[in-house]
């Protein structure tokens, strides 16, 4: 995958959905974590209250609904960049900014 492909080229990498800086260490800089348990919660609440309806929970995944966060090893990066990357995630969990979502199928330029 990815980090396999980091540490044989010598580069850094981002991490997706689960932290695997543990088997990676030195190489990944920082990995966006999935928490579905904010939306399994909502969604049991509402069966549990009697207001459960079809929806789009999604927005439960996002990290202002603690359906995600990030983990960063600030050894592999500046100060100002750690810096930077926390104060952006606290302006996400204060409502301040919001990361739009583009489901439009990704194209490529090859």
């Amino acid at each position: 995958g990815v980090s396999d492909a980091a540490v044989e080229r010598g580069v850094k990498a981002i991490g997706n959905v689960i932290d695997t800086s543990g088997d990676y260490p030195g190489t990944i800089m920082a990995s966006a974590i999935w928490h579905m348990e904010a939306t399994i919660d909502k969604a049991v609440s509402r069966v549990a209250n009697g207001s459960f309806e079809a929806a789009d929970y999604g927005q439960y995944s996002f990290m202002a609904y603690g359906g995600g966060s990030l983990i960063m090893d600030e050894s592999l990066m500046s100060s100002e960049t750690a810096a930077a990357v926390k104060a952006r995630e606290a302006e996400i969990l204060d409502g301040l900014f919001r990361v739009n979502v583009n489901d439009a199928r990704p194209t490529s330029d090859n």
